[in-house]
């Protein structure tokens, strides 16, 4: 049997000991101490001889948790800069009217959440009185401070906003009830009340990663000198039930990596998610402080108040801790709703030392210590916390803050599980929160049962201070702010036009055609540096090397090595002041660069063009939520969804077959899809998206939108821009006739059968073999549309419609636009046919479409494109089945054409 005290091996033997004695002499004091003293005792002489040689500047591995005690002792607590009695009435009319609000928006059954606030109040009413800087700060001009609000906390956000003026008794009552106008969203939504709110966060994961990458976007734009928001601190609130998310925890090592400092999280660990506790058999403060540690984040614990501190005094032995760090969650929340008997059977009873200590204490300060005395819920501990963040230098931040879920609230609520569902008070449970927080609310404003709204009055003292400390750090938060920006100048022409002639006897891919304009709309010399490329690892793939040493790629400590292709003319080239976000494998890190840029308009006044080139496959299909999270955010700029297309990435298979990508896209309302054809159209529309976005806009034309341009791995002719009028407006529209039969040269005999073929992205070129083979083997005449956009001709069209019903004479373009083409359409793309089947309903002829359906597969393209029948063969079969059916061709056209082409 192995003895348990000998001396394992260790790692360290592989290492030469220059002096084995006094190794050994360390060891046995230790085994004195463990022997003489206890475990507990040499277990908190070694913590103690860690933080000293981490003090000392001892490159150390440190200690993954520590006791479940405040990282900050009372005694060494800083002096709070203001006036705490002020602080606490302001914090209790917010709490007030935070549960008034909803509680009356209840008798509407539009919901709403109380418990929330209710447990994080002093979290954010530190913060507001004393950290957050806002736009009109002198040390962040224009930036401030980037706030990421818990979305279920915004009742207390608005209650603030009511006590500072910014908002009515009205606003209030019209909570959750916006379609009237003068409403106030449910969560922290930008597009619905854009003077408040900065970034959309209750989608839960969403808020931790795009903090993260917004303060990385920060030191990026002063990196780059764009401007300098090296004093705006970004600050995430967060939930510890939302840490459960991955996208909570999935840029941690980025964030201490690059030794993000100018970022705080403030985990509100009231140890409860929606339905229950968040750990109910174990111990989430320990777990994130762990995983935090881990990634290199400072980690500052504020979990006990004041009344805390005798009886850490009492404990000599450690017995307090050691219960402390045992007991498991859902039996802290039990405490918090049992009286001081239960507390002292099952807390203090479990260790003879904790029993006695128990004798020392009343019943009262019990209950103070268990039910009301949390690091949360005390201004003091709270702005000790902050300050320590904003202070400590080198890496990231994170709080955990233990409160409780539904504090103040009352019995009812207090770490009740339900209280995530609850959604009003009683009059009773009211006036108990009144007498509670000490506010003057008399019985009598309690009219026919509905809670009154209170405020001490406009120029009362709370709302003079309230407003006394937000000017001095800048003014209101949150806000977000419309920056009188400038448009920018529209480049010149040349790049645009470069693509007009095509690409004679060369073959191009429209990825390669994009990566062309691109290289040539950085160069410049007055938007060029707007631009931001954002790349997850797949430059090469994308043809985007030849850009790494002309751009550089973005890195806080630039290039401390020699890169190994150094002798190479595209080398792979880092610098601190690089323009390229090569990401690594990571789309949803990529996305929320993208949408710090795409809003750097607001946050920053600073106006910025990011564009993200990725797999299409895995854009919308992977991280939809964060374009979701764009389109609230009033986000601009391109989102590019390369090698595209069911059947263009040949040898991938199923999971990188994108056949659907438009689908998803067309559920978005500030998403723009294209699907171009030929290097001119993206030319056009690119050239168009800067107008629209970035520089003059049409009156009615909404510039908080953002552009998603399918692009294909597949080099084929380019072909010129066809010299007719209205092709520009075509492509941006959404279809255009890109040639007719006599045009193209095919010489149809003048009784044939004349049919339209709609196609868009690659398929267009199927499309153009089809209308060959029809012309030369079946006497059928084909036009060729090029359908850029299938869902702007749709919502144009819903547009029309919309219109009609108001007594206004409209007709949807794609109707104007086919008007008088002869013969039925048959449409065609590399997606599933309910990408093109948007426009179905609007076009007269007879209609049908063709599409790639399914899971995709490993195959040649050609052999792809025969399997879901979209190849050239396939469309002229279906173009001689319509045509049949018409009776405009033979019906035994349609056997002869499948045997002859093998279908």
């Amino acid at each position: 049997m192995t003895d348990p005290t000998a001396i394992q091996p260790s790692a360290l033997d592989q290492l030469p000991d220059r002096d084995p004695e006094e190794t050994a002499e360390w060891q046995a004091s230790l085994d004195a101490v463990t022997k003489a003293a206890g475990p507990h005792r040499a277990a908190y002489l070694m913590r103690r001889t860690l933080e000293r040689a981490e003090a000392g500047g001892l490159a150390l591995p440190k200690l993954l948790e520590t006791d479940y005690v405040n990282t900050i002792p009372t005694a060494a607590e800083p002096a709070v800069d203001g006036d705490e009695e002020m602080e606490r009435r302001i914090t209790a009319w917010n709490r007030w009217n935070a549960a008034a609000m909803v509680t009356r928006g209840s008798k509407h059954g539009v919901g709403g959440h109380i418990a929330t606030f209710a447990s994080a109040a002093w979290l954010y009413e530190t913060g507001f009185n004393h950290f957050f800087k806002g736009k009109d700060s002198k040390d962040a001009p224009g930036s401030g401070d980037q706030l990421y609000i818990q979305g279920h906390a915004s009742p207390g956000i608005y209650a603030r906003a009511f006590l500072d003026g910014r908002l009515t008794e009205q606003h209030l009552d019209n909570f959750r009830q916006e379609s009237g106008g003068n409403g106030l969203p449910s969560y922290p939504h930008p597009r619905r009340l854009p003077w408040l709110w900065e970034f959309p966060t209750v989608s839960m994961g969403l808020g931790p990663l795009s903090a993260i990458y917004q303060a990385r976007f920060n030191r990026y734009l002063t990196n780059r000198g764009i401007k300098d928001v090296s004093h705006s601190h970004v600050w995430a609130f967060l939930g510890d039930g939302e840490m459960d998310e991955p996208e909570s925890t999935a840029a941690l090592a980025l964030a201490s990596r690059e030794g993000l400092d100018n970022l705080t999280f403030v985990i509100n660990c009231n140890l409860q998610r929606l339905d229950g506790p968040v750990r109910a058999n174990f111990k989430i403060v320990q777990e994130l402080e762990a995983q935090f540690r881990g990634a290199g984040w400072n980690v500052v614990k504020t979990l006990w108040g004041t009344a805390w501190d005798e009886l850490f005094q009492l404990d000599t032995t450690g017995a307090l801790v050691r219960r402390l760090r045992e007991v498991p969650d859902a039996q802290v929340q039990t405490y918090q709703t049992r009286d001081a008997a239960y507390i002292r059977q099952d807390f203090f009873g479990k260790d003879p030392a904790l029993a006695e200590m128990a004798k020392l204490l009343s019943d009262d300060k019990i209950l103070e210590c268990f039910h009301l005395s949390r690091g949360g819920h005390e201004a003091r501990k709270v702005y000790a916390a902050y300050k320590a963040a904003v202070e400590h230098k080198g890496a990231p931040t994170v709080i955990l803050a233990q409160t409780v879920k539904g504090f103040t609230l009352g019995k009812g609520f207090a770490s009740k599980n339900a209280n995530h569902q609850m959604k009003k008070l009683t009059v009773d449970e009211f006036k108990t929160m009144r007498d509670l927080l000490g506010l003057p609310v008399p019985d009598a404003q309690f009219v026919d049962g509905v809670v009154p709204y209170a405020h001490p009055g406009a120029d009362s003292p709370e709302v003079r201070y309230l407003q006394e400390r937000r000017a001095a750090l800048g003014g209101p938060a949150p806000a977000r702010r419309a920056h009188a920006v400038a448009p920018l100048p529209a480049p010149a022409d040349k790049p645009f036009t470069s693509f007009d002639k095509g690409s004679g006897s060369q073959n191009v891919a429209t990825t390669m055609a994009f990566v062309r304009l691109v290289k040539d709309l950085v160069r410049d010399k007055q938007s060029g540096k707007r631009w931001v490329p954002i790349v997850p690892d797949e430059a090469r793939t994308f043809g985007m090397e030849s850009l790494f040493p002309s751009l550089g790629i973005y890195s806080p400590k630039g290039q401390t090595y020699e890169p190994v292709d150094r002798d190479q003319l595209m080398y792979y080239k880092e610098a601190k002041d690089g323009q390229i976000l090569n990401e690594g494998i990571t789309e949803a890190g990529s996305m929320a660069d993208f949408i710090a840029a795409a809003t750097a308009y607001s946050t920053h006044g600073e106006t910025m063009i990011p564009f993200y080139i990725f797999y299409s496959m895995f854009g919308w299909q992977r991280t939809a939520d964060q374009m979701w999270q764009l389109g609230d955010q009033l986000g601009r700029g391109f989102l590019i969804g390369a090698t595209a297309g069911r059947t263009t990435l040949t040898g991938e298979g199923l999971q990188h077959a994108d056949g659907h990508s438009p689908v998803i896209a067309a559920t978005n309302p500030a998403a723009l899809t294209y699907d171009p054809a030929f290097a001119y159209e993206i030319a056009v529309i690119v050239k168009d998206g800067l107008r629209r976005m970035y520089g003059e806009a049409a009156p009615g034309e909404d510039q908080d939108v953002f552009y998603y341009l399918t692009v294909y791995n597949e080099p084929l002719p380019q072909p010129a821009k066809p010299a007719v009028a209205g092709v520009d407006e075509g492509i941006v529209k959404g279809l255009y006739r890109f040639n007719t039969a006599e045009s193209a040269g095919l010489s149809p005999a003048a009784n044939s059968p004349r049919i339209q073929l709609l196609g868009s992205g690659t398929a267009i070129h199927w499309a153009l073999q089809a209308q060959k083979l029809l012309a030369e083997e079946w006497g059928v005449a084909a036009d060729v549309w090029s359908a850029t956009s299938w869902t702007e001709l749709r919502r144009e069209a819903l547009e029309a419609d919309a219109a009609l019903l108001r007594g206004e004479e409209r007709i949807p373009y794609v109707r104007q636009a086919l008007q008088g083409a002869e013969g039925p359409v048959l449409a065609v793309s590399d997606y599933m046919r309910q990408v093109p089947d948007q426009i179905a309903q609007w076009v007269e002829q007879d209609y049908s479409s063709l599409g790639a359906d399914g899971f995709g597969l490993s195959d040649t393209r050609e052999a792809a494109r025969r399997h879901f029948g979209v190849d050239a063969p396939s469309i002229v079969v279906a173009a001689l089945a319509q045509l049949a059916r018409r009776g405009e061709v033979k019906a035994t056209a349609v056997k002869e054409a499948r045997d002859r082409y093998r279908l």
